[in-house]
């Protein structure tokens, strides 16, 4: 699982993209079919885009703020454990960690201020 804690675009806003690869491209085509309809609750504020290469589920957000952005992700993190359980446990395991490692990131990169 790899991410890209991009700063801020041209625009502004927060940028953060996440790929999770799987074993197969039919596998990550599944994924990508049961997280699209998990659409953001908000109309504005954050933009999530899901895409599939080969065997490697993208997804791409844009956010105008750090907590919005955080909330999304471990959200999508949280739909994307579940979605794995139904999997073998090995590959459950590794999402998991993979998940650990993200979240450690984004406390590192993107504090909450409150």
């Amino acid at each position: 699982m790899a991410s890209n804690m991009g700063a801020r675009n041209s625009d502004g806003q927060l940028q953060f993209t996440l790929e999770v690869p799987f074993p197969s491209q039919r596998e990550a085509s599944i994924a990508v079919q049961s997280l699209i309809p998990d659409c953001e609750p908000r109309k504005g504020g954050i933009t999530k885009t899901l895409s599939v290469s080969a065997n490697i589920l993208s997804v791409k957000w844009t956010a105008e703020e750090a907590r919005i952005l955080r909330v999304s992700v471990v959200s999508f993190l949280d739909h994307l454990a579940l979605r794995q359980s139904t999997n073998a446990a090995e590959r459950t395991q590794s999402v998991t960690q993979g998940m650990e490692h993200i979240f450690r990131m984004l406390e590192e990169d993107m504090p909450l201020n409150v």
